[in-house]
């Protein structure tokens, strides 16, 4: 027995070492996270790029007006800018920190100035002597890489090059928004060449040069192509026109970071509590793998050098809640096993088998949803969706791996063999959980209060319509935030005096008003609306602006994105299981969409892009747990019938028998997840308030539907199939024998 005490000592010394070291470095690496507008405040704005000559615009002529704005971006002193390509003409620049937006739009926006001067900063040249885009990669006489120019006025460029070949100093400068105040060669000669300089290149010139020329140096491949790119982007005929944009006062930003994390933290340590208490040292250890969990999806962040924002803090804290239910599963395929009549260590080993492929299975549909969010989404919703899918890999490394191999330690030492209350919260075997609960029978009732609902909804819809934020009907948002207590009839008025259409307002508390107008402001009136309102009440404004193209492609990326989700899941789970699974998991799907677009119709609630986000989320964690569903189902029809079904009544015990295992299990899942959603709707931040509630609605439709919805529709299904001869397909021809590895599912 002290053997055993002693082996436990050792490893609870490791595992409270792991947290304190965790808990040491976490802060530092959070602080050295990159933090997006809504948490550092700042300047965002989205351009579309053209072609001045309305010539067909190259994906080389954008991704040159990309690297010239990088270069630019240094200019303007951002440490953590984020420019990025979206779709085939478009450039998003986000620069938190930055507090004059009307220089950093100027800066951006202004069209690429290329010239050639000597190093005396005298200009000789402008692109003008260049062919448009004339600049390639090319290669010297000795075949290294080399920039190879097109020249268009030859006279002009035999002159000049003429001129300076004769010159003691033969050099040319070739800059890319020289500015002659601050700019010169003298200054710039030790680093030109180089990303933070303004100074391209110098080159050698020998002789007059009245055709086309290589400039040639020790050159990379690489390096010849960026000086190509930035070349080209000084004589391209593009041009930036802004289709949206936002600003964020940097006291919303902390504010909202400071709301969101407390809410986090909360959230995190009531989970943990609720583990412990309901399954005592495997609880514990669940808690302790939270912890891991929370440390290293931050660390995956910080590595891939993503962008912290509003929704992604939210991501991570509903992350949980799927980390948490990976260690549930798991739990309660023990359990089911000590029921079964198995001892201790065989029941743990054979749980944490059977439970391992219903984990993959729900993390993988989820991580379907979460690309399809990246690839679809844009600014905050990629941030998300980025976050959202690191959280399934942390988790699948954690819960399943990390979580597992501590747990085995543990069960090794021969400690908890008699001991099930202590390790599992087990007080006595109970094989007859909820065995009066007949969920077919009453699940009529269930399916016709949705139907009611959703009427009642569609009715609100026909009426009135959803509540469509700046996001989706294009215009102009605004948030007031002041000191002093603001009224909302006072700043109706004084959106009048400013003489914009106001369609919807809202005081989001005595000090902060939100509200929308049709107007697509320009700098000019952003300018003067934040002055306007500074001056008057001593506030601090946010404000978006979102025209009718980026409205359009929401709408139909929105679509896409719900259209896309269903088909992958339809075609995943038709091959690990069959169609009446899939078909009864969409269903259930469309089922939680729809109640959440009712839902938000009847409650007039503001349906954003990170609606759409919330959507998506939510068709993750419902077919996660029809996943679960569906794996007692067609386990118990394995085991129970031998695949062999001869009458309604075995699929009506099937379905019964697997949601009376499931249900403890569903029930903990949502309550753990509900947990940091209602803590982020009562404590968090306004910003993402409609977000959470659309998740707080989808999580309840999603528990309901799965037991109600999902595995009634798989019975209609199947009841049609009895005494239907079945061909194998080509996957199902022999049952695939399980990987086994130590520590985790043997």
């Amino acid at each position: 027995m002290k053997n055993k005490q002693h082996k436990i000592a050792r490893l609870m010394i490791l595992v409270i070492l792991i947290v304190a070291v965790i808990g040491y470095i976490t802060p530092t690496l959070f602080n050295n996270l990159k933090f997006g507008l809504d948490l550092k405040g700042g300047f965002e704005v989205l351009y579309q790029v053209e072609s001045v000559e309305n010539d067909e615009l190259t994906s080389d002529m954008v991704t040159s007006t990309y690297k010239t704005m990088l270069k630019r971006i240094d200019v303007l002193g951002v440490s953590e800018p984020v420019i990025t390509i979206e779709g085939s003409d478009r450039i998003r620049v986000q620069l938190a920190g930055v507090t004059d937006a009307d220089t950093a739009r100027k800066i951006l926006s202004q069209a690429a100035n290329l010239t050639f001067r000597d190093t005396k900063d005298n200009l000789l040249m402008t692109s003008e002597v260049l062919t448009s885009g004339g600049a390639s990669v090319g290669q010297d006489s000795k075949g290294l890489p080399a920039v190879s120019l097109s020249v268009s006025d030859k006279e002009k460029f035999y002159k000049v090059t003429k001129a300076v070949s004769k010159q003691d100093d033969n050099r040319i400068v070739i800059w890319l928004d020289f500015d002659e105040t601050t700019d010169s060669y003298e200054s710039e000669k030790a680093k030109c060449g180089s990303s933070s300089s303004s100074c391209l290149s110098v080159a050698t010139v020998s002789q007059g040069f009245a055709s086309d020329v290589i400039i040639q140096g020790k050159f990379t491949t690489e390096e010849v192509s960026d000086l190509v790119e930035l070349i080209n982007s000084g004589s391209l005929p593009t041009k930036l026109t802004e289709i949206s944009s936002k600003t964020v006062d940097a006291s919303f930003g902390v504010n909202s970071l400071n709301k969101t994390l407390k809410a986090g933290v909360i959230a995190i340590a009531i989970i943990m509590i609720l583990m412990i208490a309901l399954y005592r040292f495997a609880g514990f250890i669940a808690s302790v793998g939270i912890v891991i969990y929370t440390f290293l999806t931050f660390a995956f962040f910080w590595l891939v050098g993503g962008v912290l924002t509003l929704p992604g803090i939210a991501a991570t804290v509903l992350g949980i809640g799927m980390a948490v239910d990976a260690n549930i599963i798991n739990f309660a395929r023990i359990k089911d096993e000590l029921e079964a009549g198995r001892d201790f260590k065989s029941a743990y080993k054979k749980g944490n088998s059977n439970s391992l492929l219903t984990i993959i299975d729900a993390n993988v549909t989820t991580l379907l949803v979460a690309v399809i969010l990246f690839i679809l989404g844009e600014s905050s919703v990629k941030g998300f969706a980025t976050m959202l899918i690191i959280n399934i890999f942390v988790t699948v490394i954690v819960m399943v791996v990390i979580t597992r191999l501590l747990l085995n330690a543990f069960v090794k030492t021969g400690y908890f063999d008699n001991k099930l209350n202590l390790f599992l919260g087990i007080k006595k075997l109970n094989n007859n959980r909820f065995s009066k609960l007949g969920f077919v029978k009453s699940s009529k009732y269930f399916i016709g209060a949705s139907i009611l609902i959703i009427i009642i909804g569609f009715i609100s819809l026909g009426l009135s319509g959803l509540n469509l934020g700046v996001d989706f009907k294009g215009g102009s948002s605004i948030t007031i935030k002041s000191e002093n207590e603001l009224n909302i009839n006072d700043i109706k008025t004084d959106i009048e005096t400013l003489k914009y259409d106001l369609t919807s307002i809202d005081a989001i508390d005595d000090n902060t008003i939100d509200l929308q107008i049709e107007n697509n402001l320009t700098q000019d009136e952003i300018n003067k609306t934040t002055t306007y309102f500074e001056e008057k009440y001593e506030a601090s404004t946010d404000i978006g602006v979102i025209s009718n193209i980026v409205k359009k492609e929401l709408v139909k990326n929105a679509i896409l994105s719900v259209i896309l989700a269903s088909i992958g899941i339809i075609i995943y789970m038709s091959i690990r299981y069959k169609l009446s699974y899939a078909i009864g998991g969409v269903v259930a799907l469309f089922h939680d969409a729809i109640m959440i677009i009712v839902l938000f119709s009847l409650f007039k609630l503001e349906v954003s892009t990170i609606f759409i986000a919330a959507i998506l989320t939510i068709i993750g964690y419902s077919i996660n747990d029809t996943i679960v569903i569906f794996d007692r189902i067609k386990e118990t029809i394995k085991e129970k019938y031998n695949n062999k079904i001869t009458k309604k009544e075995q699929l009506v015990d099937a379905v019964n028998y697997s949601l009376r295992l499931t249900l403890t299990r569903s029930i903990i899942t949502t309550l753990a997840t509900l947990i940091p959603v209602i803590l982020l709707i009562t404590m968090g931040s306004y910003e993402i308030l409609n977000f959470n509630i659309a998740l707080l609605f989808g999580l309840v439709a999603g528990a309901y539907s799965s037991i109600f919805i999902a595995s009634q529709i798989w019975l209609a299904i199947e009841t049609k199939n009895i005494g239907k001869t079945k061909k194998k397909k080509w996957y199902e021809e022999s049952d695939i024998e399980e990987k086994k590895v130590k520590g985790i599912n043997s």
